[in-house]
């Protein structure tokens, strides 16, 4: 099978289009052909191996995953003697994430806990686009956030991959939504569902007198105190993405700012699970979520795929698609 190799960190550069073995499923796995997959800024941090610590997890001198890629959906081409899920013929999608990544590839296999059946009227790409980021705006909002209707919740990056799943999950479950992004992208985010836009080129959201119960930072570069500011006596900050340092404070600042009964500050870490899987499936399926795609590169050209989203311009997220002919 073909698939883009990483043998050594560095940029996409490195990466590598070769023929490899095909994987063979273990009892509890299913193998998947797969038709699509997505790009996550976790695949670019993974690749160059930033922050540092990502060695002592993934391998000190080189990749020890070198096929990455986490979101997929595809075809299950065979399952193990353990699987009671699935079968061949089923139109599957998952996260690879906790299972060795391996969906920049045309087949890739997972155990049978991290995968769901693709939701019905969906793409292929469509539902490739929904594991990692959809989850994690999921568990963001839901379980760490504590969201509930009425609340007020400001996403900074809205526009992202997590930020435009984070808009409308937030509003499906009741919440009051502002979102924050750039000139070009206030129009989308409006389409989201968000009742208020911020642009963040016109205004400082951490300055405007407003007060939230929820701020979820999927993008963006303001330090902790700025956030911290902007809550309300009660509110909770939750960080999924932006800058390396803004990681560090809220991993270890967080805690020394969190208050009994009052702000709780702090990063989420997210478990990727076949509950959150169906969760996600059943808003696509009711029409409360729809993925937005950016942009499909095939697989020849997932390091173009990887410099794009790098770039930090994407509106929601970027895909492989491998009904395409990838030389």
């Amino acid at each position: 099978m073909k698939a883009i190799i990483a043998t050594k960190y560095g940029s996409p550069d490195v990466l590598e289009l070769r023929e490899v073995e095909k994987p063979t499923p273990k009892p509890n796995e299913v193998l998947v052909k797969i038709e699509a997959a997505a790009v996550n800024a976790g695949d670019w941090h993974l690749l160059r191996a930033d922050p540092f610590l990502i060695r002592f997890m993934y391998g000190l001198t080189a990749p020890k995953h070198p096929i990455l890629g986490s979101d997929m959906a595809g075809t299950v081409e065979a399952v193990g003697t353990d699987v009671t899920q699935f079968q061949p013929g089923d139109e599957v999608f998952g996260d690879l994430s906790g299972s060795g990544f391996g969906a920049f590839a045309e087949y890739a296999t997972a155990p049978e806990n991290r995968l769901a059946h693709k939701p019905a009227g969906a793409t292929f790409e469509e539902a490739a686009a929904v594991p990692v980021a959809a989850v994690t705006a999921l568990q963001a909002l839901r379980d760490h956030g504590q969201i509930a209707p009425g609340k007020k919740v400001l996403i900074n990056g809205a526009s992202g991959g997590v930020g435009t799943y984070a808009v409308q999950i937030a509003k499906a479950l009741g919440a009051e939504v502002t979102g924050v992004c750039s000139t070009g992208k206030m129009e989308m985010v409006r389409s989201l569902g968000a009742d208020h836009v911020i642009d963040y080129t016109q205004e400082d959201f951490t300055k405007n007198g407003q007060r939230y119960d929820l701020i979820l930072a999927a993008n963006g570069y303001q330090p902790l105190s700025a956030y911290e500011r902007a809550l309300s006596p009660q509110g909770i900050y939750v960080m999924s993405g932006g800058a390396t340092a803004q990681m560090f404070q809220a991993m270890l600042l967080g805690p020394l700012k969190s208050k009994k009964g009052g702000k709780q500050m702090g990063n989420l870490l997210v478990e990727p699970t076949q509950a959150d899987l169906l969760f996600m499936k059943e808003l696509l399926e009711t029409g409360k979520v729809a993925p937005v795609i950016d942009q499909c590169f095939t697989l020849s050209r997932v390091p173009d795929a990887i410099r794009y989203l790098e770039a930090g311009h994407a509106k929601g997220k970027v895909v492989i698609s491998l009904d395409q002919p990838s030389g």
